[in-house]
């Protein structure tokens, strides 16, 4: 349904385009800049129209092959290491590190854990994470690397 609005709403200014060829008016300054607005406001909603629809492809393909599964311990993840950024909080805040994990080129997985861990999960190698609650926050319990 939002493809189809992106669609229509992109053409609509294309309409206006052709209005102003037609009416004999598109080299004057006011027609080359209501073209030149025309454009821009059909090619932002038609590139939009092209990302929703990548989107939806992404969205019916197959799933990603990351594994996710609940041991005793706490939840378990698997993939290879793509990134990890270190954010540090202010004063009586926990510092977070966001660690993104793919596995086979399919959609990555980001996970925000608690504390610095830049050197235990190195980039490029493939991990298997398990991570508990503490407090509301993803804890870095264990790691094993393949």
């Amino acid at each position: 349904m939002t493809l189809l609005l992106l669609l229509a709403l992109s053409a609509i200014p294309l309409l206006g385009v052709a209005y102003i060829v037609f009416a004999g008016a598109p080299f004057t300054v006011d027609g080359l800049f209501m073209s030149l607005i025309l454009l821009a406001m059909s090619g932002i909603m038609g590139t939009t129209a092209l990302f929703e629809l990548r989107k939806g492809k992404a969205a019916f393909s197959s799933p990603a092959r990351l594994s996710t599964r609940a041991v005793p311990g706490g939840l378990v993840q698997s993939g290879k290491v793509m990134d990890v950024v270190f954010f540090e909080a202010n004063v009586g805040e926990p510092n977070k590190s966001i660690v993104t994990l793919s596995d086979g080129g399919q959609s990555p997985r980001t996970l925000v854990l608690d504390g610095d861990v830049r050197n235990a999960l190195p980039i490029g190698r493939n991990v298997q994470i398990v991570m508990r609650k503490e407090k509301g926050q993803n804890v870095l319990a264990d790691v094993s690397y393949s």
